[in-house]
């Protein structure tokens, strides 16, 4: 039988540990092809190249694996992907990360990690975000790889929902053993944002962005609660950003 082709991807950079990580475990279940930033561009959303050339190299810096590196966003490296690299071939999954550090609530927005994701589920293809809840530098990704193998059979075995990705956060390596996975929704939050204003040796003014994550959710079926309580949690997210409950409230009271 044909095995599954799996997309690698991700925003941390091909060089990154956590993409090394993922690939190591797709290779395990399918062909796998990877196209990836040859640069971190981590909180880059979706946006994509159209006013610079985008550069496409390949490397061996995954043995047996095809690799390419390049010089735009997440979203343009599945582009680039799906219409060049891999042309007629349809991938049968699309992954990307894993990423250092959580994309969970309202990090999804600001994710490239997320976005290429999203980009294979705006084609069409079942796709999956995986992230890591530890900023560390030298943080452990071992006691994500039993995790991510079973999301990902899943996926490959049942598919997907037409334009839905999912969106994979796991809790920093901790004593205790991750305590299952909880399908839930993206918790209410955001990032309190504060800049430090600077200057540099010239004296010329520059700004720093810094602040804090703000949690709002008290609720239990949320991916915050799930990773605070040691679970993996997975929200299916789409791209489709229609709110649809306001279409009604807007018509009937609004006089336009």
């Amino acid at each position: 039988m044909t095995r599954p082709l799996i997309l690698v991807s991700n925003d941390d950079g091909i060089t990154a540990p956590g993409i090394r990580n993922l690939v190591h475990l797709m290779k395990q279940l399918g062909e796998v092809v990877v196209v990836a930033p040859d640069s971190p561009q981590s909180g880059m959303g979706h946006a994509i190249t159209i006013g610079n050339t985008l550069r496409l190299v390949k490397t061996d810096i995954f043995e047996g694996v095809d690799a390419y590196k390049c010089s735009g966003t997440p979203a343009d490296c599945v582009k680039l992907a799906k219409h060049y690299v891999l042309k007629d071939r349809k991938p049968d999954l699309v992954v990307s990360g894993i990423n250092h550090g959580s994309n969970t609530s309202i990090s999804v927005l600001y994710s490239g990690t997320m976005s290429a994701a999203i980009e294979g589920a705006i084609e069409g293809m079942p796709a999956i975000g995986f992230s890591l809840c530890d900023y560390d530098p030298e943080a452990d990704f071992s006691h994500t790889h039993e995790w991510v193998t079973k999301v990902a059979e899943q996926v490959l075995k049942n598919g997907m929902p037409k334009g839905v990705a999912l969106n994979v956060n796991f809790p920093p390596k901790r004593n205790e053993n991750i305590k299952g996975v909880k399908v839930c929704r993206q918790a209410r939050a955001k990032w309190q944002e504060e800049f430090d204003e600077r200057f540099d040796p010239n004296g010329r003014r520059y700004f720093w962005m810094a602040g804090n994550f703000v949690n709002f959710d008290k609720g239990e079926d949320n991916d915050e609660w799930a990773i605070a309580n040691n679970y993996v949690s997975l929200v299916p997210v789409q791209f489709d950003m229609t709110a649809h409950y306001a279409i009604s409230e807007i018509n009937a009271g609004w006089d336009i």
